[in-house]
């Protein structure tokens, strides 16, 4: 008699913190990729998303870091630059019509 084949596993969602548990069983080698996906009954795809995420999310959070002084985010990074942008925008368009107006001189409104 044959054995029926194991269909897919039904979604299973982890909460932050057991993700978290994984990844740091993962990291600290204390269980490999496939029996943290064993333990908490996901597939180990799942496992090495969790360990990517919270790969990238570490490396993000230090490169937003300075010594000294509170990080920003990546939003507020790029918001600071837009702003600055907006700013150097303003005064080129301000000196243009200064420009335009020594040039042309005034017209008159009539």
């Amino acid at each position: 008699m044959s054995q029926p084949k194991p269909g897919p596993k039904s979604r299973k969602r982890l909460a932050p913190s057991e993700k978290y548990e994984a990844y740091v069983q993962v990291l600290t080698q204390q269980a490999t990729q496939r029996e943290a996906a064993d333990k908490w009954g996901v597939d180990r795809s799942t496992i090495v998303a969790i360990c990517r995420t919270a790969k990238q999310g570490a490396l993000d959070a230090l490169s937003a870091a300075r010594p000294g002084r509170p990080g920003k985010s990546a939003e507020q990074a790029e918001l600071e630059q837009a702003r600055a942008e907006i700013e150097r925008l303003r005064a080129t368009v301000t000196e243009q019509a200064v420009a335009l107006h020594l040039q042309q001189g005034k017209s008159p409104w009539d």
